[in-house]
């Protein structure tokens, strides 16, 4: 009798630390349960973008750009427009005045031509306030990866809707649309994913012309409960976000300005010339321009590489030094298919300058290509 009592005070005791362990474990899931709604205020306008700004040294050799190198970067005011084209692009502002930029910290130096950093946690909602301050073209945002109703898609086809539902589509020069955009769970990362994803969002009015015009930044969504206050996941020190892309100059909507002002005795049908306005960038920068990929060894770093959806774009970034983990596998390149996006986690333990860069076909030699820093402790 003694031992059955003894034993029926332990299971006792056991089921009690079970369940006061269960409520531990579920007090920070209950506090942090309410979801945030995060407000952006973004404009489309328009920019002067240098893709190198080394111009005439290649920092990638150390020396001058060859001849071959040349064809991509040189201009001479007639039929070549060289390495600065006007683009247009999305800026961040302070609030809906439209008056004050946003300061863009030093660890998004690297985003480079990218639209600001639009970031979330798994059930929150996003809100963007965009103004078109383009002067003859409308434009819109369109988010990959989350939900949204039909006032909200930014997108252009013939889906039968009419009225308010398709007042997201065209923004005109000088107006202004509120986008709302939620975070279920199919967009944050899966099982196999590490605690934050990347996503794209860009105009859609006409989405390839829009996109090589540079209008096209990203959104980072981050496991609920392995996110900090700000949304950034908990379980890294830095995030890079790079975009490997082909902008086909030709194709942007701002062509035809480029030739006219940059090269007005140039031919848009000529072979060589359309071959030189078809830039092979990371984040809108060429042969080792690309700025601010710096970090401490032992740092842990999240690098999200995406791509757009254009037949050009089949890319393999690739480290050179230092590996990363992609999917539960050790590797040191990953596949990037036209409109895909990776996340992968690097341990930063080996100090050093090192190559990043695109391994498909020729894409590196014509400009794909940058380095990041590892310093030592």
């Amino acid at each position: 009798m003694i031992l059955n009592m003894i034993s029926k005070n332990r299971l006792n005791n056991v089921v009690t630390l079970h369940l006061f362990a269960g409520i531990l474990f579920l007090l920070p899931l209950i506090v942090t349960a309410e979801s945030t709604t995060r407000t952006y205020y973004i404009a489309a306008e328009e920019i002067t973008w240098n893709y190198t700004s080394s111009w005439p040294m290649n920092p990638m050799t150390g020396g001058l750009f060859s001849d071959d190198e040349k064809k991509y970067l040189e201009g001479n005011g007639r039929d070549r427009i060289g390495y600065r084209y006007r683009k247009a692009v999305y800026r961040e502002y302070t609030d809906e005045s439209f008056e004050t930029l946003k300061t863009r910290g030093s660890e998004w130096e690297h985003l480079g031509l990218l639209g600001p950093v639009i970031r979330a946690t798994v059930g929150d909602t996003i809100r963007v306030v965009f103004k078109n301050k383009l002067e003859n073209r409308s434009a819109s945002m369109h988010p990959h990866g989350l939900e949204y109703a039909k006032e909200s898609e930014g997108s252009t086809y013939a889906d039968g809707t009419a009225g308010v539902d398709r007042r997201d589509e065209n923004i005109a020069p000088g107006a202004t649309h509120t986008y709302t955009w939620t975070v279920p769970p199919r967009s944050g990362p899966g099982p196999a994913d590490p605690a934050s994803v990347a996503w794209l969002y860009h105009s859609s009015v006409n989405g390839t012309a829009d996109i090589h015009a540079g209008l096209v930044g990203p959104i980072i969504v981050t496991r609920r409960f392995q996110a900090r206050e700000d949304g950034s996941p908990a379980d890294v020190q830095r995030e890079f976000v790079t975009l490997f892309a082909v902008f086909d100059e030709n194709d942007s909507f701002l062509a035809e300005r480029n030739r006219n002002e940059l090269a007005p005795q140039s031919d848009p049908a000529d072979t060589a010339f359309r071959q030189s306005n078809r830039m092979h960038s990371i984040n809108g920068y060429l042969y080792g321009n690309l700025p601010g990929l710096d970090v401490n060894a032992g740092d842990y770093v999240r690098w999200h590489v995406l791509t757009p959806g254009h037949g050009t774009d089949i890319h393999s970034p690739h480290w050179h030094g230092n590996g990363v983990t992609a999917y539960g596998r050790h590797t040191d390149t990953v596949s990037l298919p036209p409109g895909s996006r990776r996340s992968v986690t690097m341990e930063a333990d080996n100090p050093g300058t090192w190559l990043f860069h695109c391994r498909a076909g020729d894409h590196g030699s014509r400009g794909m290509s940058s380095v990041f820093r590892v310093t030592a402790p």
